[in-house]
């Protein structure tokens, strides 16, 4: 197995890990706290956020792993591929970067920390209201956006595994 082989399967296998997160969020966790009140589901979505900020290590092993493995593979496949599959790889990195990470880099995190700010056990209903309205929508929007490109970065990576 050469180094790229190596580098292709490790992103395959990261971002696909990464895809089954998003997707877990959009069909599990969102809908599972969806139904709570305003101050629990903000309350859950917290604590479940800590967790993830909180570096939990795994979870950054994998998150980070994705974005190196990915521009590692998408590098060196720009060397040494030609044709069909330089524009693949070249697909799936765009995708990935600009589709997956970016918007969870300025939207989603940005919505997480401004959610992490509010001292919910002090708010009144409509407060709590207010500070949901402006965060659910939203950040549901763009996880169903980047879910929807993490599954095409990972289907684009396991089509060029099976070219190798």
């Amino acid at each position: 197995m050469d180094l790229l082989q190596i580098a292709l399967t490790l992103a395959t296998l990261l971002c696909s890990l990464v895809a089954g997160f998003v997707l877990a969020f959009a069909i599990v966790v969102m809908p599972g706290i969806r139904n709570l009140d305003d101050h629990d589901f903000l309350q859950a979505f917290k604590a479940i956020d800590r967790v993830i900020q909180n570096n939990q290590p795994i979870f950054s092993l994998v998150w980070l792993g994705s974005i190196l493995g990915l521009v590692a593979a998408a590098l060196i496949g720009m060397v040494q591929f030609d044709g069909v599959n330089r524009l693949l790889i070249g697909t799936a990195a765009a995708i990935y970067l600009l589709g997956v990470q970016l918007p969870i880099f300025t939207i989603n995190v940005p919505l997480n920390n401004q959610l992490q700010m509010q001292k919910l056990d002090a708010m009144t209903d409509l407060a709590l209201r207010e500070v949901r309205v402006n965060f659910e929508p939203r950040w549901i929007q763009w996880n169903s956006i980047r879910t929807i490109l993490a599954i095409l970065t990972s289907a684009l990576l396991i089509s060029m595994e099976f070219k190798l």
